[in-house]
């Protein structure tokens, strides 16, 4: 199992800025992307940020040229920064993890959750 815990959530004001934290423990090993979905109520969950072993990055159009996101490899840790934050923003966001697992073949894993909330 590969277990994620998110932190770094919270309420912003429009234009503001705040920096999500996700720490992988467990089967780390054989993890090939990790990255950040959201979901407001009522929402489709979309993909807002992926990061590859390579260091590769990819954005939604939505956040791209505001989000930013970096892994710390010694901490086994994924980070995204959100600058210039817009109401739109606001939902839950959750850590994942797409690991190939030897049995399961490629399996995804996911945090909890951690409520970012933008005031207009």
């Amino acid at each position: 199992q590969v277990q994620l815990v998110e932190s770094g959530g919270g309420l912003v004001q429009a234009g503001g800025s705040l920096r999500l934290s996700c720490a992988a423990s467990g089967s780390i090993f054989s993890i090939k992307a990790m990255g950040w979905y959201r979901q407001a109520p009522g929402k489709q969950r979309e993909l807002v940020a992926s990061t590859t072993s390579g260091s590769s990055t990819n954005y939604a159009d939505s956040v791209k040229g505001r989000f930013t996101i970096s892994r710390d490899n010694a901490k086994n840790t994924v980070y995204l920064q959100m600058n210039s934050l817009k109401p739109e923003d606001t939902a839950v966001y959750y850590c994942y993890a797409l690991r190939i697992d030897p049995m399961r073949g490629l399996t995804n894993y996911w945090g909890q959750g951690t409520q970012v909330t933008v005031s207009s």
